[in-house]
C-alpha cells in the first residue's frame, strides 16, 4: 500500500524509516527547510550577519544546501571550480552548466568561478599526471587544489564561513574508514564544524545529518537540475566501497549510520577533550600567502610549475549573476 503523508494524508514521496516519517512533497520540502535551521543553530555554524560562501559542485547536495540556505534568508553565494574533468562527457563542463543555471534562477545570490585549467595552464587530470603525485591519480591533487583554492577565495572576498555540501552518508563513510584505521588526527577534526583559525574560513556542514537520498529527493522535489553522475575518477574509491557497507547494514537496520554518526559526534566531546594535536608552526607561503607549515612554499604552490605560481595571488574568480 502506498504511504499517505503523516501531516495531511497526501501520497508521500519519501518514507524515513529511521525516523518512522512519510511526507509528501510540500512538507517534506519544509522538513528539510526546518531541520538544516535546527542543525545551523544547534552546533552554531553561522549567522545571519554571517557572508557564507557555499562551495557547489553541480551535484545535488551542495546545489540543494544553496537552495535550502537563500529559503532561510541566509547571505549567500556560491563557487563553482571548474577542475578540467571530461571523463569522455565533458563532466566539468556540464556541472558548470547545472551551477550557471541555477544562479540565473535566483537573482538575489552570486556565483563565482574560477577555472583551473584557464588559470593555471593545467587541468586536474594534467597536473596529477605531470607531478606523479597520488601515483598519478587525479584524486589527491583535486582534493589538495580545492582545499586550497576555497579557502584563498573565500579569505580574498570576504566571506566568513565556507559551507559544503557533506551529507550523512559521506560523512559516516569517511568516519567508518577513520575508525578502522584508528586514524586518531583525523577522527578528533571531524565535526559539524571546523573552527577559523588564522588565516582559515570556518567550515560547516549544514547537511552532515541528511542522508544522500534524502538531499536528493529533495533536489527533485524542488526542480533543482544537477549532475546525476559521480567523477569519473571517483570509481573505485575507497569510500564507495565503505558506502556499499553501510548500506548493507542500514537496510537491515534503519537508522544505523544516523546512529553511529551522533554517537561518536556525544563520544567526541569526551573521547577527544584532553586531546591536543601535535603543534605546527604556520607561516604565510612566500608566494600565495595562505597558511603553511612547509617551509617557503605551500604545498599548492610547490605543485604548480615555477613560471605559473605567480599567477596565484592574482587569481580571481568570474561572477556569474542572474540576467533576469
Amino acid at each position: 500500500m502506498p504511504r499517505k503523508c503523516r501531516k495531511c494524508q497526501r501520497p508521500a514521496v519519501i518514507n524515513m524509516r529511521q525516523h518512522k516519517l512519510a511526507l509528501c512533497a510540500d512538507h517534506f520540502q519544509e522538513w528539510v527547510v526546518n531541520q538544516t535551521e535546527r542543525f545551523i543553530k544547534k552546533y552554531r555554524m553561522f549567522t545571519h550577519d554571517d557572508r557564507v560562501l557555499v562551495a557547489v559542485s553541480g551535484g545535488k547536495d551542495s546545489l540543494a544546501l544553496w537552495d535550502v540556505l537563500l529559503q532561510l534568508g541566509y547571505q549567500v553565494d556560491g563557487l563553482y571550480l571548474g577542475l578540467g574533468i571530461d571523463g569522455g562527457f565533458g563532466y566539468s563542463d556540464e556541472s558548470r552548466a547545472m551551477c550557471q543555471a541555477f544562479a540565473e534562477k535566483h537573482p538575489e545570490t552570486t556565483l563565482h568561478v574560477l577555472d583551473i585549467p584557464t588559470t593555471y595552464g593545467e587541468s586536474i587530470p594534467e597536473m596529477a599526471a605531470r607531478t606523479r603525485r597520488g601515483k598519478g591519480k587525479p584524486c589527491s591533487v583535486c582534493g589538495l587544489v580545492k582545499r586550497h583554492e576555497m579557502n584563498r577565495i573565500a579569505h580574498d572576498l570576504g566571506y566568513h564561513v565556507l559551507a559544503t555540501g557533506h551529507n550523512l552518508d559521506d560523512e559516516v563513510a569517511v568516519l567508518f574508514q577513520n575508525t578502522l584505521n584508528w586514524q586518531v588526527g583525523y577522527l578528533a577534526r571531524q565535526a559539524p564544524v571546523l573552527p577559523e583559525s588564522p588565516g582559515f574560513a570556518r567550515k560547516v556542514k549544514p547537511f552532515c545529518r541528511f542522508y544522500e537520498r534524502e538531499t536528493a529527493t529533495y533536489a527533485i522535489v524542488r526542480g533543482i537540475d544537477y549532475v546525476y553522475d559521480e567523477c569519473p575518477f571517483a570509481e573505485g574509491a575507497t569510500t564507495i566501497y565503505y558506502k556499499e557497507l553501510l548500506n548493507r547494514l542500514e537496510a537491515d537496520k534503519p537508522g544505523a549510520k544516523l546512529h553511529f554518526y551522533l554517537a561518536f559526534l556525544k563520544a567526541r566531546e569526551t573521547l577527544f577533550a584532553h586531546w591536543q594535536e601535535e603543534h605546527v608552526e604556520l607561516h604565510p607561503c612566500e608566494n600565495c600567502g595562505q597558511p603553511t607549515s612547509a617551509p617557503g612554499l605551500c604545498t599548492f604552490c610547490r605543485l604548480l610549475p615555477e613560471e605559473v605560481r605567480p599567477r596565484v595571488r592574482h587569481a580571481q574568480p568570474i561572477m556569474v549573476k542572474s540576467m533576469l
